[in-house]
């Protein structure tokens, strides 16, 4: 497994984050084990997940699994903040009060004295930057979490965040995580290049588009459409533009002899900037699958074949722009 710096931090991260949103869920408390378990012994030392997941459940389980052994000491461990945590109207966004406040319900829950990575899981427009900066940097200063991150802010808020800790003197993010697959390739216009320029470490989610990119579903799979449109995240439709870059994907990987996902992921975990895709498996098979993705090398005529099925900053599914379009509009509240 090979390992990658975690942005300028110097921190040496696995080329695969094993994400945890389907732990406690989907995924029962012993699969949950057996991946964690699994996937430390591959050589994977970053572990993604956040409050959010599951009511809590997926950092509780994380955090059981990682107290047994003393395994804790081994993992870069992430979690993210943001979204609600029950009916009080201060328990969610980016205010000192709410993420001062669950950034110790998560402590709590993982069983752990300090957080890795803390991650803003969405950006909020109307809350000044320097709102959440600082308590942040507080957190930082207090011992309780190391390094600091993003998820799904735009180019813009990414460089507005840096800026602002640059002139109040505060930890800065070193990270950000977006969306990011062979299905919607449009954070290469901006959020890309921007961590590039910056030095911030990059950790797509969904680089599997919620599973189309295994090749489960089919182009005549009556339910694809309906699976994938609708809900706050946007309208996610499953095109027939996109059955004709997943079927390519398909062709590629029999040739290479690897699955789907493996292809996806290599490819993924190739592009210029991109530090490590988080993958979110269900079962043990789907871990032990994804990590072979590790093993599959595509060469230059690959990644030529590839562009031309599908096109760099285009989109034919709009994952990334469905997760943030609510909170470019902040005004209407919506949760």
């Amino acid at each position: 497994m090979e390992q990658r710096s975690l942005g300028r931090t110097g921190v040496s991260v696995s080329e695969i984050c094993l994400g945890t949103m389907m732990f406690g869920n989907q995924a029962d408390e012993a699969e949950s084990r057996k991946m964690v378990d699994r996937a430390l012994e591959s050589g994977v030392n970053f572990i993604d997940t956040a409050n959010v997941y599951n009511g809590g459940e997926s950092e509780r389980v994380l955090g059981r699994a990682l107290a047994d052994g003393g395994r804790r000491k081994d993992v870069v461990l992430a979690t993210k903040a943001f979204f609600p945590q029950g009916a009080d109207p201060n328990a969610r966004g980016l205010s000192r009060r709410h993420l001062i406040e669950a950034c110790d319900d998560s402590l709590a829950r993982l069983r752990t004295d300090w957080i890795d990575l803390y991650q803003l899981h969405r950006s909020m427009a109307h809350v000044p930057i320097d709102e959440s900066l600082r308590a942040l940097d507080d957190l930082v200063r207090a011992g309780k979490v190391r390094y600091l991150g993003a998820s799904m802010f735009p180019g813009w808020q990414m460089v507005e965040s840096l800026w602002c800790s640059k002139e109040l003197g505060l930890n800065r993010f070193v990270s950000e995580q977006p969306a990011y697959s062979l299905l919607d390739r449009t954070i290469e216009r901006e959020v890309l290049p921007a961590a590039r320029s910056f030095g911030l470490a990059v950790l797509p989610w969904g680089p599997l588009a919620g599973g189309l990119l295994t090749g489960k579903y089919k182009r005549d799979d009556l339910d694809v459409a309906g699976r994938w449109q609708g809900g706050k995240a946007g309208s996610r439709e499953a095109t027939p533009a996109c059955f004709d870059v997943i079927e390519g994907v398909e062709a590629l990987a029999a040739e290479r002899g690897c699955t789907p996902s493996q292809l996806a992921l290599a490819w993924c975990g190739a592009q210029p900037g991109v530090t490590a895709p988080i993958i979110g498996p269900r079962t043990l098979a789907q871990l032990e699958d994804n990590l072979g993705a590790t093993d599959v090398s595509l060469g230059e005529d690959d990644f030529a074949w590839l562009d031309a099925l599908a096109p760099p900053c285009g989109a034919t599914m709009p994952y990334y722009d469905g997760a943030i379009a609510l909170d470019l509009r902040p005004h209407l509240h919506r949760w």
